[in-house]
């Protein structure tokens, strides 16, 4: 039987970046990532927005959003004199209601006291910075001064990945179809072509498919895939300042940023409105019924729009909180968790990656203390709640 010391379940972003930082962290042993889709067409980081924001209410949010950032500013540094993920640092622009003016302005003080740099606007002060915007129901917005845009997702998993192979990272392009443990620790995986391989430790960075692999583990874990559409629209009456708006968020929760000479947009539905079917159907009345009329009051120039193309994505979507589970299992101790990103798994991939690779080489967080994002929240059935998820 081969051996492996660290199986990765998953290669997108997160766990390409916890082969890679195991690596930069001194791992000297072997690792392999499990990924059953090696075109990387149908994971949740190719399929990203790739929004990089510090706009949480939950401080470890930010500081492994801060991680991405640094990250994205030391990128030739990191990967040499080629490395681009064309990261646009544009901004995020969060609005509220009314009703919802005191949840932006709290979250705004721990964004502050977290490091972040940003600023609450008001009335003409807003409208008059974004000249595209008709005010009506918004009471203020929360805009990202520096630190805040957008990404290239694949491109910063390949950087990710490519480095860690070159570092004698391997890619084993089989699904992961079973889990032995004993003693309260993992020995052994099984995959689809029907090898098995025993492992000192196993990382799941599965994305949507998280909770089947922690089920194979006998593991609860409440992850699972929550399906998404993206909107790319063309806008002739665009004019220059619209192009060079940042990531914005109505207050409904519709957001819309530039793509170059177009535009993507999207909503989140409600939990009473979340398709059933799991498929890569995209449902074109979603646009029309449920954002264009909102989008186009808040936007007059988008009245001219047309979706010109569309795609859905699939969030790991944790269902206790909306928050990334990161660390051991509190029992079997070789078993980590890199889990339910709910949406923020592109920025924060990085981060956790690294986390998980500090507990793996060093048995503990150096960087940031994750402590509370741990598996033994969901054990306890105590959520960690993130109020601002979009």
């Amino acid at each position: 039987m081969e051996h492996v010391d660290v199986a990765i379940v998953g290669g997108g972003v997160v766990g390409s970046a916890a082969a890679y930082y195991l690596k930069k962290h001194g791992f000297s042993r072997s690792i392999a990532i499990i990924e059953k889709d090696t075109t990387y067409q149908f994971g949740c980081t190719g399929r990203s927005l790739g929004g990089l924001r510090q706009q949480f209410s939950t401080p470890e949010n930010i500081e492994l959003s801060k991680f991405g950032l640094r990250l994205m500013r030391n990128l030739k540094q990191e990967f040499g004199p080629e490395a681009d993920v064309s990261f646009h640092e544009n901004g995020y622009l969060i609005m509220a209601s009314p009703e919802g003016l005191p949840i932006l302005e709290e979250n705004h003080r721990v964004q502050l006291a977290n490091g972040a740099d940003n600023v609450i606007l008001k009335g003409s002060d807003l409208t008059a910075r974004f000249s595209w915007l008709v005010g009506d129901g918004v009471a203020g917005g929360c805009f990202g001064l520096s630190g805040e845009g957008w990404l290239d997702p694949y491109s910063l998993m390949t950087l990710l990945r490519k480095s860690a192979v070159s570092q004698g990272v391997k890619i084993i392009p089989h699904e992961l179809t079973g889990v032995k443990s004993a003693a309260d620790r993992i020995t052994s995986i099984t995959l689809s072509n029907g090898e098995t391989l025993s492992c000192s430790r196993l990382v799941n960075a599965a994305g949507t498919g998280a909770g089947h692999v922690a089920g194979l583990a006998g593991i609860e874990l409440p992850v699972g895939p929550r399906k998404r559409y993206v909107y790319l629209l063309d806008c002739p009456q665009a004019s220059e300042a619209l192009h060079g708006a940042p990531l914005t968020v109505e207050p409904g929760g519709i957001y819309f940023r530039p793509e170059g000479r177009n535009f993507l947009c999207g909503l989140s539905p409600e939990e009473h409105d979340e398709p059933s079917e799991m498929n890569w159907e995209v449902d074109y009345s979603w646009f029309e019924e449920r954002i264009w009329p909102q989008l186009a009051e808040r936007v007059p120039q988008f009245e001219t729009i047309k979706v010109i193309n569309a795609w859905v994505g699939q969030y790991d979507y944790n269902a206790l909180d909306q928050n990334a589970i990161i660390g051991a299992h509190p029992q079997v101790k070789n078993f980590y968790f890199a889990n339910g990103f709910s949406g923020h798994g592109l920025q924060q991939g990085p981060a956790a990656g690294n986390a998980i690779a500090e507990l793996i080489v060093h048995g503990t967080y150096r960087t940031m203390d994750l402590a509370r994002l741990g598996y033994g929240r969901v054990a306890r059935g105590e959520p960690l709640f993130e109020k601002n998820v979009i």
